[in-house]
């Protein structure tokens, strides 16, 4: 059992086939996304060769000009990461059929700003990380350590960059989560 989003999800272990099943979830989130009316040619989602490789998976799409986007890396292969990203459009996306949400919490829950790639690096350069990290894990580490230095209430505490700091942790979150 998975828990993303605030969602269970059923796990999934892909061993064989798992590029033709890659196309399957990508086709799934293609189908899905364009339910609430997002044209599929303005869906990317890359693919990954080597389907149990281990990567994270994401997809990237417009709608109402905003720019959407979500990646998963917290399984043990992008097929598995690919997987959890569809369920959790699917799931984003159905409550929009069924009048559950409205298309703007939708878009609220997806968007990112254009800047987002710069404000990521800022976020690991602040953690101290390299640029390239994307295991939770070491981040959560960092960020619980310089919390416990810079906590406003501690003597080598510093408000404003302990506001930095849950700022980029929440930054890196969104993306590693």
């Amino acid at each position: 059992m998975v828990k993303i989003k605030g969602h269970e999800l059923g796990s999934v272990v892909v061993k064989g086939a798992s590029t033709r099943r890659a196309v399957q979830f990508q086709n799934n989130i293609i189908t899905v996304l364009r339910k609430i009316g997002v044209n599929e040619n303005d869906i990317e989602i890359p693919l990954e060769r080597m389907a149990m490789k281990k990567t994270k998976a994401s997809a990237t799409w417009w709608i109402a000009d905003e720019r959407m986007h979500y990646s998963h890396n917290m399984q043990k292969n992008y097929v598995e990461n690919l997987y959890v990203l569809s369920k959790v459009i699917e799931i984003e996306a159905n409550r929009v059929l069924s009048e559950e949400n409205t298309l703007s919490e939708f878009i609220s829950e997806f968007r990112e700003d254009a800047d987002i790639y710069e404000r990521r690096q800022e976020a690991r350069e602040f953690f101290g990380c390299d640029y390239d990290e994307t295991d939770f894990t070491v981040i959560n580490e960092k960020y619980k350590t310089l919390a416990r230095e810079l906590h406003p209430d501690k003597p080598t505490g510093d408000t404003e960059k302990f506001k930095q700091l849950n700022v980029a942790h929440k930054i890196l979150k969104r993306e590693l989560t």
